[in-house]
């Protein structure tokens, strides 16, 4: 009952920066959480940041704080995630995902819906 189709991302040199989207539609309204994993080849996917429609919350992981920051815009049903400074190790497939319910942010059994992946690419 929920899509969410990300765009964004690329490749960029070290210190560089990017920025991925993610187009929530359907049932959003039952989604109370909107995060963002990453997976590189051969890792576990891990949590980067979240936010909650409702109110001011957000959340990082702590290999990103500083550096990305987690935005929304309710009226086009969007999640951004703004990535400065970026680094090799920020290489991976980076994926928005909705929570129905107040989950466990940053558990990926959590979240009931995914988009289909962004590449995100940092060279050295």
């Amino acid at each position: 009952q929920v899509q969410l189709v990300q765009s964004g991302g690329g490749s960029v040199q070290a210190g560089g920066s990017l920025g991925v989207s993610c187009a929530a539609s359907g049932r959003t309204f039952s989604s109370y959480l909107m995060g963002w994993f990453r997976q590189a080849p051969g890792k576990e996917r891990e949590f980067v940041a979240a936010i909650t429609w409702r109110g001011t919350g957000t959340y990082y992981a702590d290999s990103v704080k500083g550096r990305f920051t987690i935005s929304r815009d309710n009226a086009k049903n969007t999640v951004y995630l703004q990535m400065n400074s970026l680094k090799p190790e920020d290489t991976a497939v980076y994926y928005c995902a909705a929570a129905a319910t107040a989950p466990i942010r940053t558990s990926i059994s959590s979240y009931d819906y995914w988009g289909q992946g962004t590449q995100v690419t940092v060279s050295s």
